[in-house]
């Protein structure tokens, strides 16, 4: 039997056990740095393949480590294990059970399918060398991968390289997509107070208004994309809270503006930070209002590296065929953790489609579902990319 035929079988047999354990997940969500029951049962699955299991790396994280032949070549797989808080309005029966959780991401299909990888290689061990599966809290925000970088990840696991891979919802079940270079953006927070003086509604003249100010000031932001930064430099930013006032007849004394920025270059993420100030200055000087502006530095640009990248779309062909591997795939403006382990060690970061059904659930939406279709692919995916890297 070609060894494709065979590798595919026998990843299929595995999903009476995935799947079920996909959805007790999902059903059981755990946010950030909580995620100790997700943390004890994937230890309890690593150690029934013989797998070296440390624990404890970022709080919640974990590493299996499994090792065949005499290489000293090595290579690292990440999957991320936390929820979000979100209230899931889903009626299946393995909807969350955690008010106020929920697996809106697709983590928890991440978790199995790295499972099912380092089952199937314990199993056949058809490769020479180290690989290391990283179950990583905390990608929401968190910043799990830095904490687990801060606790000694790579100086305890020496990987030559790290592999993510994320769900994609709009990308067709089936397809890969991947790219050289920047494939997500660095996200920034930043909260603005603007600070006028109180008084009464009817005697605007007697203060200097907070609300005023700060309308133009969320206007006037959007010039920062648009006429600071260049066209083909792709930036975004979104003033998304404001707060202030709480009577009909008063003019209140400030005006709070939360927001988050996203930038694919370390130029233009300094170009937009100061182009923030520049602009609250102005305007606020003009109202004779003050304010402060506190920058909330977020995750880095994700940046896949080139030898890494051709090896990740090597795998990925074999998988799906090369008319279904984007090779070029548009970055996103959105941000992943994953990129500080780039910073560290040459790697590269791929999407798997979660399908396109129109109307249909999409991340971080309270109707998202992962698509359990996609397991084995996942799987395959992380099995070829190991026997490749340590062939």
């Amino acid at each position: 039997m070609p060894k494709a035929i065979l590798m595919r079988e026998i990843i299929q047999s595995y999903l009476d056990d995935l799947i079920p354990l996909r959805r007790d997940l999902h059903k059981h969500p755990e946010l950030g740095f909580e995620e100790a029951r997700t943390s004890d049962s994937i230890a309890e699955r690593l150690e029934s393949f013989g797998l070296a299991v440390e624990r404890g790396l970022g709080k919640t994280g974990l590493v299996g480590v499994l090792k065949n032949g005499s290489s000293e070549r090595s290579i690292a797989l990440r999957a991320d294990m936390d929820a979000l808080p979100i209230q899931e309005e889903n009626d299946f029966e393995y909807r969350s059970e955690n008010d106020g959780k929920m697996h809106a991401c697709g983590h928890d299909g991440h978790v199995v399918m790295l499972l099912g990888a380092a089952r199937y290689l314990a199993e056949t061990r058809n490769f020479s060398g180290t690989a290391y599966f990283i179950f990583q809290p905390a990608e929401e925000g968190g910043a799990g991968a830095k904490a687990m970088i801060e606790d000694g990840l790579f100086k305890k696991f020496p990987a030559k390289a790290v592999f993510g891979m994320h769900n994609r919802s709009g990308l067709e079940e089936g397809k890969l997509a991947t790219r050289i270079g920047i494939i997500m953006a660095a996200t920034d927070n930043f909260e603005i107070i603007v600070k006028g003086r109180g008084t009464h509604a009817a005697m605007p003249h007697t203060g200097i208004d907070p609300v005023i100010t700060a309308s133009q000031v969320v206007t006037a932001l959007q010039t920062v994309v648009s006429r600071t930064v260049k066209p083909i430099d792709n930036s975004v930013i979104s003033v998304t809270c404001f707060h202030t006032g709480t009577a009909y007849n008063v003019i209140p004394d400030n005006a709070v503006l939360k927001g988050c920025i996203r930038t694919q270059t370390p130029e233009v993420r300094e170009q937009v930070r100061t182009g923030i100030d520049r602009v609250l200055s102005g305007i606020c000087a003009a109202h004779g209002a003050e304010y402060e502006f506190t920058f909330l530095p977020g995750y880095p640009v994700t940046v896949n590296t080139e030898e890494e990248t051709q090896t990740a779309i090597t795998a990925a062909v074999q998988v799906v065929g090369e008319e279904n591997v984007d090779q070029d795939t548009q970055p996103l403006m959105a941000s992943e953790d994953f990129s500080y382990y780039l910073e560290k060690v040459p790697g590269s970061y791929i999407f798997i489609g979660n399908g396109t059904a129109e109307g249909g659930p999409v991340s971080h939406r309270s109707d998202y579902d992962f698509n359990d279709h996609i397991i084995p692919l996942g799987i395959e995916y992380w099995v070829r990319l190991v026997e490749n890297q340590l062939r």
